[in-house]
């Protein structure tokens, strides 16, 4: 089933219709009684513990990676920040759409990122989406009726106070403006996106099941999957819908399937770990006021499932042979490795990890492998 665009609210709980007919149907019941139904395990966590032992992700990183991966045109691309205590560095041993779009945009990144983890400076954009989640994922704190826009929009100045806080790091976005006008602006660009949503969805007719909520699984002789969805809806009758925040403008038709890339891995990681097929996948685009939805089946996660296991094998054989090579595309502009990029005159770092001699015959880098 192609991706469709809807941009009416879900009805309320009570009104749930069978799986089969409506596209809201995974509105999430009251929270007692998503308690028994809420397929995904429990547990929340950051963009950094969804990576575990491999570099942060930032809120939008993975959907605009993917995107990327896809060949969609160039934009600004959130990219995620260095974590602030350098690691070993250490083969893989998991992965998360992030870095899955990471390997397949360019398999060099990918190592500068996970491998080498080669500091990266903060984003204006990145933060913003990382700010603007933590908004919306706050508003459900309060009682139903008490959801509003205006509360929305006074949650921003608090929660770019305990971003900053816990991100010490972020004091660099603003250093160069000592009159806070460029900080205003951005602040105000943030409250704007908040607002949007409630043109989109209405949070006093949700109850989510989970908000940001940490999920994994491993595939048999294959990678640990690792995330953090944004929200988790579960319909009285069980059925599942995963929501996505996306901070950025939804992109155009023949590049729906890379955006939905890290929608099928979550959904994938949900079947494997609770055996349910989400009734429903759905970006929220708080760019460009759309909602696009995605009805996905079984056939759907096994293919992604194959996918994933020749890219990973892919991965684990340029981590054995040490050869990451750069794919140069207009995304490039906006790296932040360049100084270490052959295709701009540079040198990578020494390799840290043991390395033997490469066999042919290997899974081309980069890519994801046959069906």
């Amino acid at each position: 089933m192609a991706a469709s665009a809807a941009a009416t609210e879900a009805p309320a709980p009570a009104a749930v219709p069978n799986p089969s007919s409506a596209p809201d149907a995974t509105v999430a019941p009251s929270p007692s009684a998503t308690e028994a139904t809420t397929a995904t395990g429990t547990g929340t966590g950051t963009g950094e513990a969804a990576e575990g032992t491999e570099t942060g992700e930032t809120a939008d990183s993975a959907g605009s990676a993917a995107t990327a991966a896809a060949g969609a045109p160039a934009e600004a691309t959130p990219v995620p920040t260095a974590p602030s205590v350098p690691r070993p560095a250490a083969a893989p041993t998991s992965l998360s759409p992030s870095r899955a779009g990471d390997f397949m945009q360019c398999p060099l990144l990918y190592r500068f990122r996970v491998i080498d983890r080669l500091p990266e400076k903060p984003s204006e954009a990145a933060t913003r989406g990382t700010l603007v989640h933590a908004v919306l994922e706050r508003l459900f704190d309060a009682p139903a009726g008490e959801r509003t826009a205006p509360r929305a929009r006074a949650l921003v100045p608090g929660q770019w106070d305990r971003l900053r806080e816990s991100r010490p790091e972020l004091a660099e976005l603003f250093a160069d403006d000592p009159d806070g006008q460029r900080l205003a602006r951005w602040l105000g660009e943030a409250e704007r996106l908040v607002e949007r949503w409630f043109t989109l969805e209405d949070p006093t007719r949700l109850e989510p099941a989970e908000r940001e909520l940490f999920v994994e699984a491993e595939l048999e002789s294959g990678p640990r999957l690792r995330g953090i969805i944004d929200r988790v809806d579960v319909a009285p009758t069980g059925e599942v819908r995963i929501v996505d925040y996306k901070t950025g403008k939804a992109p155009r038709p023949e590049y729906a399937e890379g955006a939905l890339f890290q929608m099928k891995f979550y959904a994938l990681v949900v079947w494997r770990l609770k055996g349910v097929v989400p009734r429903r996948l759905q970006l929220v685009y708080l760019g460009s006021g759309e909602v696009r939805t995605y009805d996905p089946v079984l056939a759907d996660l096994e293919r992604v499932e194959r996918r994933l296991r020749a890219l990973w094998d892919a991965i684990c054989e340029a981590t054995e042979s040490g050869e990451w090579r750069p794919r140069p595309t207009k995304l490039c502009g906006w790296c932040d490795h360049q100084a270490h990029c052959p295709e701009f005159g540079g040198t990578p770092p020494p390799y840290p990890l043991p390395v033997r001699a490469r066999e042919s015959g290997g899974v081309p880098q980069g890519r994801m492998g046959a069906d």
